[in-house]
């Protein structure tokens, strides 16, 4: 089969297109027939070995985090899926490889695609979704009734996170570009603020929960719009020390991450005390069966 890889880490995009065999399946594994694959941020996280103190991989590395497609064999203790069904799937972390024509994944890792996707569709839901769920439901641990903002929203990730938190009850604030603004006021948005004409900082206060998709720079502004204990949820920063204690990553690695970055240590306390701070810069893998996937003080869930 032909697959997407790497043989190195490298700072530009060094990747091959070659013939590899076929992947053999475990018991519990299915063998997919990818028709279709997402590519996102966290590939080029990889391939540049932006990761590897998460996840190092041996090489050469087939990449691709997530995919949709058709099974084609099972293991023998599989007993949710058979030969033909279409499913979709974000990749665990320790074992991508969507960008090839099969890829094997375990079956508690992927789910039936939803009735009326097509195959493209589906590809590009699993990260990006799972990444919204987890963000509302694990690291803010949002309650029916609070607000919340996501600045920088209009894009795909606010597509994908404004449904869900108005399927849980939530109120949502969203900053973005005007084009979108129509869009977004029909799924729901309590109020939508065109970034060029608005500043959120200025006119909001005593927000439940923040969650960033624009970086450290945007810190400060989005500290200052929490209540006092609110939650800052962070997409776009890297992992620190109390996720490699919750994952028991070895002492070495324990010590390189930092405790919480300088950016908080900065932010907090011009916001005040008892502001958790959750730092997650990309999905981790789902449990397919209800996409789950809890957040305390500056904490990096990792990716996928």
């Amino acid at each position: 089969m032909k697959a997407v890889q790497i043989d190195r880490y490298a700072k530009t995009i060094q990747t091959v297109l070659r013939e590899v065999p076929v992947p053999e399946i475990s018991d519990t594994e299915v063998l997919i027939r990818v028709k279709a694959a997402a590519v996102n941020p966290v590939d080029l996280l990889i391939l540049t070995g932006s990761v590897k103190l998460i996840q190092d991989y041996p090489k050469p590395l087939t990449l691709g985090n997530e995919c949709s497609g058709i099974v084609e064999q099972v293991g023998r203790k599989v007993r949710n899926f058979q030969k033909g069904d279409k499913v979709y799937a974000r990749l665990p972390l320790d074992k991508i490889g969507a960008f090839a024509e099969y890829v094997t994944v375990d079956e508690k890792e992927i789910a039936k695609m939803p009735a009326g996707y097509d195959f493209a569709t589906a590809a590009a839901i699993p990260l990006t979704g799972l990444t919204a769920w987890q963000a509302l439901t694990e690291e803010l641990e949002a309650e029916p009734g609070q607000t919340i903002l996501i600045p920088g929203g209009s894009g795909s990730f606010g597509q994908m996170a404004v449904p869900l938190a108005k399927s849980l009850g939530l109120q949502v604030l969203v900053t973005g570009n005007a084009r979108a603004k129509d869009q977004f006021v029909a799924m729901g948005v309590e109020r939508y603020l065109d970034y060029q004409q608005e500043n959120y900082w200025e006119q909001l206060s005593g927000l439940d929960g923040v969650i960033d998709t624009l970086g450290p720079a945007e810190f400060d502004h989005e500290l200052s719009v929490l209540k006092q204990g609110g939650r800052l949820v962070s997409l776009r920063t890297g992992p620190n020390k109390v996720f490699a204690q919750r994952r028991q990553f070895p002492g070495w690695k324990k010590t390189t991450l930092c405790p919480g970055g300088p950016e908080i240590r900065q932010g907090c306390p011009k916001a005040g005390e008892g502001i958790p701070v959750c730092l997650c810069p990309f999905g981790r893998r789902p449990a397919a069966q209800n996409h789950r996937n809890r957040g305390t003080a500056a904490d990096t869930p990792g990716c996928g």
